[in-house]
């Protein structure tokens, strides 16, 4: 028994040494504060609410943090992974004087363990977006308060609209999350107050990554998107929101709004956000009130604080007004001009200015006479750059335009197919009928080919007798309807110097990336498909690498 004394009194020693050290420590604390984030520290928006947080927390309140990273567990998985890391870390440190939890997860963490890890400790949240669930709560609950996210989609569309009248749909980008599912029923709650605009949805949870490019590649000019939360497509590609905010810059041609002020500086239009740094400061400043002995229920409810945020650079790209916005915007990824940069050597050159008006109004006259003819060159220039994209006989996209448009379908990956028709036989109808009659045929495959244009399909003539289709799309039934639709280009007669004449015509079919990766191979393997046709006795369709099919 002697043996293990020295043990006993070692162990005895190390308890009390820790026990005093640990109550030296409480010592040099004014309070001790525990936040709770639904995600990780690498999204952009906790960063921001952390870093408000700290600057709320007054000087000697200490604060520990815990991360849920629901963006990539899920959630029943996250919610217990920190259940076991919280009860025992709060078995063994001192105890908590306040909780702040930010966003719908930890908030809905808290309340389901609140009895047995957090009873009696005063909650204060941050970031949420079910308002009507946290207002409720603070109602019901003394000890909860905390600065609710108040996303204004009224305000952003009104916006839109101010900067372009000509807005005809919304489109929300979301997912399914815990998050997107709270927005999509703001989302669509304020469609009433806009009965001339359309509402609608990207929902990246039911779209694969190619998918996704596709659909925000055809979003019209009429259309304004806004981004909600993006985290995993059904592909099950994870996007960080950097990673989502790069895929939306990168497919998508038109503006795209977002409600919180992370991520505009880097290509988003922006639009009427919530600070999340402020709000986190609201939140550390709640805290620091209960630590210092405020009873939470004095603490109202707070909304989150919201502002104008917009990037210039977006404003220029798409050719908006920066003088429509309101006056108290924020504006980030400003181009400084030459009038703010060298300010205080133009003011005093103002006034050597103001001597020469004589001369200034002397020239005026030669200078309105010059803008006058930039102006008619201008107009000018417009017109040769339409024609340089047009074929003449046709009015269809030339081949120049084609070009430009595939290279730029394959260097953004997006998937598209291909059809190159080409009228059989045509040297006999220009021989046998003349040039003239050449011509009506050409116009009247043209013709057909315009009807079967749409957001997914553009027609071109490629050269000669030799017609271009883009289709935007990979998927096999919708090439082979539209495959049965050039058919039908050739399936009626056509009236040529008066009269009803059969014309047949042989189509190839080639498919990025399946057949080619890139533009150049993808025309070779459609311009194979269709000589193929040619030599197996033609008015027929091949796909590349297939035998071709009779039209008839």
């Amino acid at each position: 028994m002697k043996k293990w004394r020295g043990v006993w009194i070692f162990l005895l020693g190390m308890i009390l040494f820790l026990g005093m050290n640990r109550q030296v420590q409480a010592e040099g604390e004014q309070g001790r504060v525990l936040f709770i984030s639904s995600y990780s520290y690498g999204w952009d928006t906790v960063q921001l609410q952390i870093e408000g947080f700290i600057e709320g927390l007054a000087p000697g309140i200490s604060a520990d943090y815990e991360f849920m990273d629901t963006k990539r567990l899920d959630a029943e998985a996250a919610e217990q992974l920190l259940y076991e890391r919280l009860r025992y870390t709060l078995s063994v440190v001192l105890p908590y004087d306040v909780i702040v939890v930010g966003d719908d997860a930890a908030l809905k963490f808290a309340m389901d363990y609140r009895e047995e890890l957090f009873d009696g400790v005063p909650i204060v949240f941050e970031g949420i977006n079910n308002v009507q669930y946290a207002w409720e709560l603070a109602e019901q609950d003394p000890l909860v308060t905390g600065v609710v996210e108040q996303l204004s989609l009224t305000k952003n569309i009104e916006l839109i609209l101010q900067l372009r009248p000509e807005i005809k749909r919304i489109v929300a980008v979301l997912d399914d999350s815990l998050t997107g599912q709270a927005e999509r029923e703001n989302f669509y709650s304020v469609q009433d107050m806009f009965p001339d605009l359309t509402f609608g949805e990207i929902n990246v949870s039911d779209c694969s990554t190619a998918d996704l490019r596709t659909r925000l590649w055809q979003q019209q000019d009429d259309t304004v998107l806004i981004f909600i939360v993006m985290t995993e497509d059904m592909s099950g590609k994870m996007y960080t929101n950097l990673e989502a905010i790069q895929t939306l810059v990168k497919y998508s041609k038109i503006p795209v709004m977002r409600m919180v002020d992370s991520g505009i500086e880097e290509g988003l239009l922006g639009g009427y956000v919530v600070s999340m740094r402020k709000s986190g400061l609201i939140a550390g400043q709640m805290a620091t009130s209960i630590v210092g002995g405020m009873d939470p229920f004095r603490i109202p409810v707070a909304e989150s604080p919201n502002m104008y945020y917009i990037n210039e650079e977006a404003m220029r790209q798409y050719d908006l007004d920066m003088g429509k916005l309101p006056k108290d915007t924020e504006i980030v990824n400003h181009k400084v001009t030459f009038i703010e940069k060298y300010r205080n050597i133009i003011v005093p050159m103002a006034v050597v200015a103001l001597a020469m008006v004589v001369i200034v109004l002397l020239v005026l006259y030669d200078n309105l006479h010059r803008r006058k003819l930039m102006t008619e060159l201008e107009g000018t220039r417009n017109i040769l750059e339409s024609a340089s994209q047009h074929d003449f006989l046709t009015g269809l996209h030339n081949r120049s335009k084609f070009v430009e448009d595939l290279t730029k379908l394959t260097q953004q990956e997006v998937p598209c197919t291909v059809f190159m028709l080409d009228i059989d036989d045509f040297k006999n109808i220009n021989d046998v009928y003349g040039h003239a009659a050449g011509d009506e045929a050409l116009k009247q495959v043209a013709d057909r080919m315009k009807a079967m244009q749409s957001q997914i399909l553009t027609p071109y003539r490629y050269a000669g007798d030799e017609f271009i289709m883009i289709l935007l799309s990979e998927h096999e039934n919708m090439i082979e309807k539209i495959a049965y639709k050039c058919r039908q280009v050739f399936s009626d007669d056509f009236v040529i110097r008066g009269v009803k004449r059969k014309v047949t015509g042989s189509i190839g079919i080639a498919t990025y990336p399946k057949d080619a990766d890139s533009m150049e191979q993808l025309i070779v393997c459609a311009d194979k498909a269709m000589y193929l046709v040619k030599k197996s006795g033609k008015n027929k369709f091949a796909y590349y690498g297939q035998e071709p099919e009779d039209v008839m």
